[in-house]
């Protein structure tokens, strides 16, 4: 049984979402080249900025300005006024296509990629082959762009890292008092790191496995205010459903949504979630099956 409400349809591939400093969902579809923001009470959905590449990831630097993932020329742009203008060049980081983002504070942003050619690897063995317990997936690394446009390395040999979460840190050991969790997409597991006060990751363990519940975490969302601790809302990529995760790898909520979710994000008291029948371009690209759908944690 469904649990969500569709809110959107029509899209290629929606990612990134998340709340804006206005209030609304801003969100990327993937080909159609776009940043859109949806007004979640009204429904009134407008297109931020287009251009000729793919979108991603999100965020917004301190004064407003929004950041957009160029997922293709592995960039990260900034929207001055009408233009996208180049923020960060994550190249020399990126082994494959620029992914999710995650921008905080004092607009530092840590960026993923795919680190190898996921579709084509797909389309060649199939998704099965991923499941395997002898399969091991190319390593990526994890960007980390300071607010000045320059790029390092925050982390080393993530299996696809794709959505990120910041929580506090509930041992008090991190010099900001946070701690940065990543989902691993082709390791079927959520990994933390503590958040030293320049951006930098320490401290690297496995947050939740989450392999026996057949979640491949993509997008995920931090979530401090439902019963059950701090946790995370996870789209699992393989399943029409979001889970909320905590630490050790407890699922303590599973919502039904139509399709495969593969993004999430929460907005005030609902959690959103971005389904498509698939990730393969040879198949969304070609159609438009994406929704965003709603549920009221109210």
């Amino acid at each position: 049984m469904v649990d969500t409400k569709v809110v959107r349809d029509g899209l290629h591939f929606g990612e990134g979402p998340r709340r804006g400093p206005d209030g609304r969902l801003y969100y990327s579809d993937f080909y159609a080249g776009e940043v859109h923001a949806l007004d979640l009470a009204t429904g009134d959905d407008e297109v931020v900025v287009a251009f000729d590449g793919q979108p991603s990831g999100l965020g917004w630097l301190p004064d407003g300005r929004m950041l957009v993932v160029s997922m293709l020329d592995h960039t990260v742009r900034r929207l001055e006024g009408d233009d996208l203008v180049l923020h960060a060049d994550i190249s020399d980081v990126a082994t494959f296509h620029a992914n999710d983002m995650l921008v905080y504070g004092e607009g530092r942003a840590y960026v993923g990629n795919f680190g190898f050619d996921l579709h084509g690897l797909i389309t060649e063995v199939g998704i099965p082959r991923l499941l395997e317990p002898d399969y091991e997936p190319q390593g990526a690394a994890l960007a980390l762009v300071q607010p000045d446009g320059s790029v390092g390395v925050a982390a080393e040999d993530l299996k696809f890292p794709n959505g990120m979460a910041l929580l506090p840190d509930p041992t008090g050991e991190s010099e900001s008092g946070t701690i940065l969790v990543v989902a691993e997409t082709l390791a079927f597991r959520l990994t933390s790191f503590s958040v030293d006060r320049n951006g930098s990751l320490q401290n690297r363990r496995v947050w939740a496995d989450v392999k026996e519940f057949g979640i491949a975490p993509d997008g995920i969302a931090a979530d401090t205010s439902s019963t059950g601790g701090d946790g995370v809302w996870v789209a699992p990529a393989l399943q029409a459903a979001a889970f909320r995760v905590t630490e050790g790898g407890k699922v303590t909520h599973r919502v039904e949504t139509t399709q495969i979710c593969f993004a999430v994000a929460v907005v005030g008291d609902t959690l959103v979630c971005l389904t498509a029948p698939d990730s393969h371009p040879d198949v969304v690209k070609q159609e438009r099956l994406g929704k965003i759908e709603v549920y009221d944690l109210g």
